[in-house]
C-alpha cells in the first residue's frame, strides 16, 4: 500500500512536470515561477534517491530542455547543453559555494573567482565553426539532441558567417542566446506574449525568409566542443569572443566573494529597467577552466555554475508619462506609462498609481526609476522610487481638478465612517453624461460577470461608440447589423455570430441584471441580496416611484452606503430611461429563493487561481446552489480555500496562518460528489 501511494505521488509530480515543460519550452508561456518549477524537480529527484524503483523517461534526472520538433533534422550535440541550477537568495549562494569547497576539499581556504554574466531571457543556440566558417546551428532541444536551425540562424546579423582571426579555434561550438530587444518587440504589436515567445517562434519557422523579417539578436557567452583553445579563464574567453566578432553582454564582471556577488546582483537588478533586453537573473560561473573541469557535472547541470534568478513578480523600469483613466463610477485613476519590462513572463508597459494621495506619499514623478510589482492577475503597481537615480528632468504630476474627458469638477467625497475625505478623486458627472464613464459602464454591462456577450469585447465597444452605434446599454439590443457588416473587419459570418450572442442574452437572471447596471458599491454579491429581497425587475423599477429605499436596510449585508448609491442611481433621468427601455427589450427572470438546507449549509468558501474547465462564476453558482457562501477575504470566517492554477500566494499564506482547510479543485469536486 505504501509503495502504491509513493508511486502515485511520484507519477502525479511527473505528470505536472510534463505539463509545465510543455508550457515553458513548446508554448514559451510558463504558468509557474522558477522557484515552484525548481521545487517540483527537486521533489522528484529526492523521491528517486529514496526509492530506487521510481523511474520515468520524463524525469529531470533524464531530461534537459524539450524534445526536438519533428519539423527539423535532429543533430546530436558534441558536448551536451546542460541546464543550470537556480539560486533565489544569499543562502542558496552560500550553499552553492559550500558544496564546491567540500567537493574540492578546501574548507574555505580557497577564494573562488566568479564570472558574473546577466542572464538574458531568450533561446539558447549552439553554433559550430570549422576553420572559421559557420557550418551548423542547433537549438538546445533536450540537451543531447538539438534542432538543426542553421538556415534561420544565418539570417541573424550578429552571427558571423566567417571568422578570419588566426587564433580562432579550428573547431568550436560557440554558445549563446537568441533574443529580441524590448524596443523592437514593441514594434511587433500584440502578435506575441513576450520577447522570448517571439524569438522562439521565429527560430522554429520552417521558412528562413520569415525568420529574416524578425529583429533577432545574438549574444555569445560560452563554448561546447572546442579544439585548440589556449585560454584558461571564462573572462578571457569573453574578451576573445568580442575580438572574433561576436557580441557579448556589456555587464559581464569578474567577482570574488558571495557578498560582492549579491552587491553586483542588486546593481544589475536596479539597471534592469533601463536595459533594452530582458534579463531574468545573473549567471555565476567559476572563472577558472581547470576548476570547472575538476568539478564536472551533477545530473543535468554543471557543478561549477548557477543562475541567480530575480523575483518572478518584480521589475525595475522608468516612468515615461502619467495618464488619467476614468472608471465606470467616475473614479480618476493615475496610470504610469513605463518603459516596457518583462515581469513573470508578461510584458508590462502600464502600472497603476492608485490615487492622488499615493503619488504624493511615494513622491512619484515622471522620469523616475521605479520598482514595479505584478502578482497573479492583479494590475501591476509601483512600489517605490529609486531616489538615487532621480535627475533634474523628473517632473511632478499635477492631479486634474476637472475631468479630462468631460470637464466636470472632480471631488473627493467625505467618508462619514472614517470622518475623512476619500483618497480617490471622482468626476461629478452623473449617469452616461461623461463619455469615458459611459464607455466603461457599457464595457461592464457586457462583461463576463454581467451579460457575458461573446464577440462584444472592450475594443469593439470603443469602436461602436466612436461610430455612434452604441450610446446606452439598450443600444446593444437594437443594433443595425447591416451597418456593422459594411465595416472593415466584419463579414456576414462575424455579424451573424454577434447577433446570435446578443440574442442569447436577451434573457438574464435578476441578480446579474442589477449587477450589469454598474451601480456604485453594488457588486455581484450585493446584487444577489437585493434580487432575493425585491424578487423582480418590476419591483426594482418601482423604487423610482415609491421611494422606499430605506426598506432595503432590512437586507442583511446592505448598509447605508449601498442604499445611498441606489438612491443616486434612480435620481438620474438617463438611468431611468435605460431601465425602462431594457425592461421592454429583454426578459429579466425573477429571483429564485433557495432554502438554506443544502450540502454546504453554513459553510464559507473562497477561490484563488484559475480553475480547470470551469469559470469562477460557475464554481460560485455551484457553491451557492448548495447553500454555501462566497467571501472575498481570508479571515476566521473562512471554512475552505479552493486552490486553482497560479493562485495568489498571499492568500495561501494567510489561510495557513489561520489554519483554514485548503482544497484542490479535484478535492472540492470530490467533496461535492460525496455529499450529493
Amino acid at each position: 500500500m505504501i509503495r502504491k501511494k509513493i508511486e502515485k505521488e511520484y507519477n502525479e509530480k511527473i505528470k505536472k512536470l510534463i505539463k509545465l515543460n510543455q508550457f515553458y519550452y513548446e508554448k514559451n508561456n510558463p504558468i509557474v515561477d522558477d522557484r515552484e518549477y525548481d521545487n517540483l524537480k527537486k521533489d522528484i529527484l529526492i523521491l528517486e534517491s529514496k526509492y530506487s524503483y521510481l523511474k520515468s523517461k520524463n524525469s529531470p534526472s533524464v531530461l534537459v530542455g524539450y524534445k526536438p520538433s519533428k519539423n527539423f533534422r535532429k543533430v546530436s550535440h558534441r558536448v551536451p547543453m546542460l541546464s543550470l541550477a537556480n539560486a533565489f537568495d544569499q543562502d542558496d549562494l552560500n550553499n552553492f559555494e559550500k558544496k564546491i569547497m567540500n567537493y574540492l576539499n578546501q574548507k574555505n581556504r580557497l577564494e573562488i573567482e566568479y564570472s558574473a554574466e546577466p542572464k538574458i531571457d531568450g533561446i539558447s543556440a549552439s553554433l559550430s565553426y570549422k576553420n572559421g566558417n559557420f557550418i551548423t546551428g542547433l537549438s538546445r532541444g533536450d540537451g543531447k539532441e538539438g534542432e538543426d536551425i542553421t538556415e534561420n540562424l544565418k539570417t541573424i546579423n550578429d552571427i558571423p558567417q566567417k571568422i578570419l582571426s588566426r587564433d580562432f579555434p579550428s573547431d568550436i561550438d560557440v554558445r549563446g542566446e537568441i533574443f529580441i530587444q524590448n524596443n523592437d518587440f514593441k514594434k511587433l504589436g500584440d502578435k506575441f506574449a513576450n520577447p522570448r515567445n517571439a524569438a522562439s517562434g521565429s527560430l522554429r519557422q520552417k521558412n528562413s525568409l520569415e525568420t529574416k523579417k524578425m529583429p533577432l539578436k545574438f549574444i555569445a557567452y560560452t563554448f561546447g566542443y572546442v579544439k585548440g583553445l589556449q585560454i584558461t579563464k571564462q573572462s578571457e574567453f569573453l574578451k576573445k569572443l568580442k575580438e572574433w566578432g561576436f557580441k557579448t553582454n556589456p555587464l559581464n564582471k569578474t567577482i570574488k566573494g558571495i557578498e560582492n556577488l549579491m552587491k553586483n546582483y542588486k546593481e544589475i537588478e536596479n539597471k534592469r529597467g533601463s536595459l533594452d533586453f530582458d534579463i531574468d537573473g545573473v549567471v555565476y560561473k567559476i572563472n577558472d577552466f581547470k576548476l570547472q573541469k575538476r568539478l564536472g557535472n551533477i545530473t543535468n547541470s554543471p557543478r561549477w555554475a548557477i543562475a541567480h534568478k530575480f523575483s518572478a513578480d518584480k521589475g525595475v523600469s522608468k516612468i515615461e508619462n502619467i495618464e488619467i483613466q476614468i472608471g465606470r463610477t467616475g473614479a480618476l485613476t493615475p496610470v504610469a506609462k513605463i518603459k516596457p519590462i518583462n515581469i513573470g513572463g508578461v510584458v508590462v508597459s502600464n502600472a497603476t498609481l492608485h490615487n492622488e494621495e499615493e503619488i504624493i506619499r511615494k513622491d512619484i514623478r515622471i522620469g523616475d526609476t521605479v520598482l514595479i510589482e505584478r502578482a497573479g492577475d492583479v494590475i501591476p503597481h509601483v512600489i517605490s522610487v529609486d531616489l538615487k537615480l532621480r535627475n533634474k528632468e523628473s517632473k511632478k504630476f499635477i492631479f486634474p481638478l476637472k475631468c479630462p474627458a468631460c470637464g466636470s469638477k472632480t471631488v473627493k467625497e467625505y467618508n462619514s465612517i472614517t470622518k475623512k475625505e476619500d483618497a480617490v478623486r471622482r468626476c461629478t458627472s452623473e449617469g452616461f453624461e461623461c463619455e469615458k464613464i459611459a464607455i466603461e459602464k457599457i464595457k461592464h454591462f457586457v462583461s463576463k460577470e454581467a451579460f457575458n456577450i461573446d464577440g462584444l469585447g472592450k475594443k469593439i465597444v470603443e469602436n461602436f461608440w466612436k461610430l455612434n452605434l452604441i450610446r446606452l446599454p439598450q443600444s446593444i439590443f437594437t443594433l443595425d447589423y447591416s451597418v456593422i457588416e459594411s465595416l472593415d473587419g466584419w463579414g456576414k459570418q462575424s455579424v451573424s455570430n454577434l447577433k446570435y450572442s446578443i440574442d442569447q442574452k436577451k434573457t438574464i437572471p435578476f441578480e446579474k441584471f442589477i449587477f450589469a447596471l454598474g451601480i456604485r458599491h453594488i457588486g455581484l454579491e450585493n446584487a444577489k441580496l437585493i434580487s432575493k429581497h425585491l424578487l423582480s425587475i418590476k419591483n426594482f423599477i418601482s423604487l423610482a416611484e415609491t421611494k422606499k429605499f430605506d426598506d432595503l436596510i432590512n437586507i442583511d449585508g446592505i448598509g447605508e452606503t449601498q442604499i445611498n448609491s441606489i438612491k443616486s442611481f434612480f435620481m438620474n433621468k438617463t438611468n431611468l430611461k435605460v431601465l425602462n427601455d431594457l425592461s421592454r427589450l429583454i426578459k429579466v427572470k425573477d429571483a429564485i429563493l433557495v432554502k438554506n438546507n443544502g450540502l454546504f449549509s453554513n459553510k464559507t468558501f473562497m477561490l484563488t487561481g484559475k480553475l480547470d474547465g470551469m469559470s469562477r462564476a460557475e464554481a460560485k453558482s455551484l457553491i451557492e446552489e448548495n447553500s454555501g457562501s462566497i467571501i472575498s477575504n481570508v479571515s476566521k470566517k473562512l471554512d475552505y480555500l479552493i486552490i486553482g492554477e497560479k493562485p495568489t500566494k498571499r492568500k495561501i499564506e494567510a489561510a495557513k496562518d489561520l489554519k483554514v482547510k485548503m482544497l484542490s479543485q479535484a478535492e472540492w469536486l470530490k467533496m461535492l460528489d460525496k455529499t450529493s
